[in-house]
């Protein structure tokens, strides 16, 4: 009976771990085929409107990237809620997640609408590529509150324990994204400003569908939605921090982008073929983190321990397990899968001991991805914001060594792809797994 209990403990929780992290993983890859499309779409029209596409977009981007804090505040606030039998103050908790989207969301846009023209000024590109860039990037400002409700209406969901409706919600914006883009761009003739426009469209469209769930959510439990003043600045002190710890992360990933292009054009490239590799992998360890989220936040609710620490040992099993069949897989590919992203031949030569690298390095990215969802779902959001700075201190140092002791050729691209995949992400996988094995980051109920 004992050993049994165990099992059957293990197997209820890998079913709740499947239950979310399946929809969530399918959520996760819709959300970058927008861009995709949009790509897919703009280049059909020449190289001048896709270079704009590029710089607008990696504006924008950057911008609504540091503003998913939005999600990442929201899915523990309500979880906890839901945990300790709380419906209706989770469903609140939620409502003001969504008004904190709208607030922020208004103010980021405005501004980078205003700032738009200095922005792309700042990456001194070609005068008609800078036309086309803020063609482009002043209509999607009109989208960037919708981007950010949809973080938090995501958030009030996962909270909730529902990764389906998001899924829904993301394959039908992605399928009337690219019909409302392909008419905007050929059957109107609106050119890049026409995808903007089709993009914006349908993010509202989405808005509208979380609206109409969360409205039913808010009659079914009896929450108000009008917002709580306590609630928004609960909601916007957690994002505070979680902000604090996103900029920390982008911080080092631009750092790292700076550093290859002084190791030349090749490098370069080679590194952006190693980077969309790793994304594409983050993908579906994220999908187990956003699962750690919800399920570790209802646990600390209902003031299980107990379980609360199961779900950590279950989802750091389940990210490592993935690590490794995702890396092995792509050590495997490793001499062969650069041909899918290029065909410069010295490129090619650099790619297979810097994807040999990431493959090994990604049982290693399962653990961090999880162990930060952990302490995403337990609202440990001030120390995700320090440690995020000082492992930032940490790997500054040593990226700079490596830049200056392999400064050319293939070594430079594996040194530069080791720096971030194991130094980096060893420095994370310390400061949290020194969190995680202590008692400070359980704090049960409410």
């Amino acid at each position: 009976m004992t050993s049994a209990a165990p099992r059957a403990e293990r197997r209820g929780i890998d079913r709740s771990i499947a239950h979310l992290a399946i929809p969530a993983l399918g959520a996760l890859i819709a959300e970058p085929l927008f861009l995709i499309v949009d790509s897919a779409l703009i280049g059909h029209l020449g190289a001048v409107p896709l270079a704009g596409l590029a710089v607008a977009s990696a504006i924008l981007q950057t911008a609504v990237g540091l503003m998913v804090f939005l999600a990442y505040a929201t899915t523990p606030l309500v979880a906890r809620r839901r945990g300790a039998g709380d419906l209706p103050g989770a469903v609140q908790a939620g409502v003001d997640g969504l008004w904190l989207a709208l607030g922020v969301g208004v103010v980021v846009g405005g501004a980078l609408w205003f700032a738009s023209g200095p922005l792309v000024a700042a990456f001194n590109t070609a005068e008609d590529t800078a036309r086309q860039a803020l063609a482009y990037l002043s209509v999607s400002c009109l989208g960037i509150p919708a981007m950010l409700i949809v973080f938090a209406a995501s958030g009030l969901l996962r909270g909730l324990q529902d990764t389906r409706t998001p899924l829904a919600v993301a394959t039908i914006g992605f399928a009337l994204n690219a019909l409302l883009n392909w008419w905007f761009i050929y059957g109107l003739g609106f050119g890049i400003a026409g995808s903007a426009w089709g993009t914006v469209l349908a993010q509202w469209a989405m808005v509208a569908v979380y609206l109409i769930v969360v409205v039913r959510h808010v009659r079914r439990t009896g929450a108000s939605l009008l917002p709580r003043r306590d609630g928004v600045g609960h909601a916007g002190r957690s994002g505070g921090w979680l902000f604090i710890r996103t900029v920390g992360l982008r911080a080092a990933l631009l750092v790292t982008v700076f550093a290859a292009t002084s190791h030349g054009t090749a490098a370069t490239a080679g590194y952006q073929v190693v980077f969309t590799i790793f994304t594409t992998a983050a993908f579906a360890l994220d999908a187990l983190a956003i699962a750690a989220q919800a399920l570790i936040g209802d646990a600390l609710g209902s003031s299980n321990r107990d379980r609360a620490r199961a779900v950590m040992r279950r989802t750091v099993f389940w990210g490592i397990g993935c690590g490794v069949v995702f890396g092995g897989a792509l050590a495997l590919a490793s001499p062969v899968i650069g041909r899918v992203f290029t065909s410069d031949a010295e490129v090619l030569t650099m790619l297979p001991g810097a994807i040999l690298v990431l493959g090994v390095s990604l049982p290693l990215a399962g653990l961090v991805f999880v162990l930060d969802g952990v302490l995403m779902g337990a609202g440990d959001a001030r120390y995700l914001a320090w440690t995020s700075l000082v492992n930032l201190a940490a790997y500054l140092p040593l990226l700079w060594a490596l830049t200056v002791l392999v400064p050319t050729g293939t070594g430079a691209l594996i040194a530069l792809t080791a720096g971030f995949t194991v130094v980096f992400m060893a420095a994370r996988a310390v400061t949290l797994g020194i969190r995680a094995r202590g008692e400070r980051w359980i704090t049960l109920g409410v």
